[in-house]
């Protein structure tokens, strides 16, 4: 009883009541429930620390980007890591008025991350710049890219950036085709030269600025001349250009054109229907050297699928590739009376020519060739040719001599590449933008000049769908099944913990 009253009064001193209130806290920490918590509380300050330092982590360092869309819209294709990959030459890529562009900036640092020799050049202040607004002709709030390597450049606008399918009313992202194209063509050893014949023709070559442009883009040089003038194909020729002729040639000028063919000379003619009954016999002769015919009439698609907007003379087909290429022609384009193209069939005639063919573009089966264009049905009569597949796009392939070859390409469409205007619903387009007109005639002068490591590459944002390889499947598996197995796992250790505590 004296010692319970001595502690009472040590107690209530000052020190006392300092120690009693430390042991009450003592007694607090280890009530069973504050422990625990506390416990959990710094689990999750660790969890949160670690998390932090991952994202620090992944912040400063290159990982590679997982792309799990099906048609890999977000990755260059293998066909671009190939190419770009292995050149040596440095590489300059100028980015005008992209600055808040984030999809064309990560595009971008693909590029540099596959290739070093890669550098980039930001230009988003063109006011300041007015050497460059004068040079491409460029207002300040235009867009620009300018892929250079030495002496040669190429310029990409915003308008090769994409295209648009008629058919399916799609938006076509073209992005990586006109970097990756324009990266092969400044770091090629040689620049072609292509010549577009400027006399006798239809239509002037200013109804072919944007064609010409492309075939700039792609780095040719592209010229126009006269054959009367001239006298001769120029030597440095590398691709001879013939669009729809109004008259025959003179017989010097096909002499000319002749011998050009016999120097191994390469052709791309867009010539569409003889409806002005103009008699070619000079031209003809031309084409004679290749077995070829461009045949009277206009070509009518029977296939509603493979008309524009149900106009059965203005037909929608795919080309084909040309075999033992690596280049992808395999585009959709409009054909606007086209004539039916024929080509010998005789092989002892073949033979003789020292021709071959390959068929670049076909009508459905359905379609017929008609003469009379005062006919107004847009259905097959009687006046009519039957119905079968017509031949509207052809490569000949003729044979000089053992070390010599000519090529000759037909598309057989006179406003093929034309800036000629069309109406199609309430607005109005050029013909070359219908489709991939342009892109396909651009392919066949890049094939003509044995450049044949263009590429095309086509990607639809529209519709995006995850559908993972098998190491990505792997990856999704162990995420879902490994991971709840960990946290039990974890779950049981900290009760081993909490157990052996007690």
């Amino acid at each position: 009883m004296k010692k319970s009253k001595e502690l009472t009064k040590i107690q209530d001193k000052p020190d006392g009541k300092i120690k009693k209130f430390f042991h009450k806290c003592i007694d607090v920490l280890n009530k069973k429930w504050l422990r625990n918590g506390v416990n959990t509380l710094l689990l999750v300050a660790i969890i949160i620390l670690i998390c932090v330092g991952i994202t620090v982590l992944l912040k400063n360092i290159n990982l590679p980007e997982i792309d799990c869309t099906s048609d890999k819209i977000y990755s260059l294709s293998e066909e671009t890591r190939t190419k770009i990959s292995g050149i040596d030459k440095d590489i300059k890529i100028t980015l005008i008025n992209y600055g808040s562009n984030e999809n064309m900036n990560d595009i971008i640092k693909k590029y540099k991350a596959l290739n070093n020799n890669i550098s980039v050049e930001t230009i988003d202040n063109l006011a300041s710049r007015s050497d460059l607004m004068t040079e491409y002709s460029l207002k300040s709030t235009d867009t620009l890219i300018i892929v250079s390597s030495g002496d040669k450049e190429s310029t990409i606008d915003e308008y090769s950036l994409y295209t648009y399918d008629y058919t399916t009313g799609k938006q076509i992202d073209t992005t990586e085709e006109a970097i990756t194209n324009a990266i092969i063509d400044v770091t090629s050893d040689v620049k072609p030269k292509v010549y577009i014949m400027n006399n006798h023709i239809t239509y002037p070559t200013s109804y072919y600025s944007t064609f010409m442009q492309e075939l700039k883009d792609d780095a040719n040089d592209v010229e126009t001349f006269d054959l009367f003038v001239t006298g001769k194909v120029p030597d440095d020729c590398s691709c001879l250009v013939i669009t729809t002729l109004k008259e025959d040639i003179t017989e010097a000028e096909k002499d000319s054109i002749t011998e050009y063919i016999n120097k191994g000379g390469k052709i791309l003619l867009l010539s569409g229907a003889n409806t002005r009954n103009v008699v070619f016999t000079n031209f003809q002769q031309v084409l004679d050297l290749y077995g070829i015919t461009i045949e009277d009439g206009v070509v009518f698609e029977g296939t509603d699928t493979n008309m524009l907007y149900q106009y059965p003379d203005m037909i929608i087909e795919n080309t084909q590739s040309i075999s033992n290429t690596n280049m992808n022609m395999t585009l959709k384009g409009c054909f606007v009376d086209a004539a039916p193209i024929k080509v010998t069939e005789d092989s002892e005639k073949q033979d003789e020519l020292g021709v071959s063919y390959e068929t670049l573009a076909t009508t459905s089966s359905t379609a017929f060739v008609r003469t009379n264009l005062n006919i107004t049905s847009v259905n097959r009569t009687s006046q009519d040719s039957e119905a079968g597949t017509q031949t509207i796009g052809v490569l000949a392939t003729k044979e000089i001599d053992d070390n010599t070859t000519s090529k000759l390409i037909v598309y057989s469409d006179e406003f093929f590449t034309t800036d000629m205007p069309i109406q199609i619903g309430n607005y109005q387009y050029t013909f070359i933008s219908i489709c991939n007109n342009n892109d396909i005639a651009a392919n066949a002068v890049a094939y003509l000049n044995e450049k044949e490591n263009t590429i095309t590459i086509r990607k639809n944002y529209d519709t995006v769908t995850y559908t993972p390889t098998k190491a990505e499947q792997k990856v999704v598996m162990c995420i879902i099944f490994i991971t709840p197995f960990v946290i039990i796992a974890i779950g049981l250790v900290v009760k081993a913990v909490r157990k052996r505590n007690k």
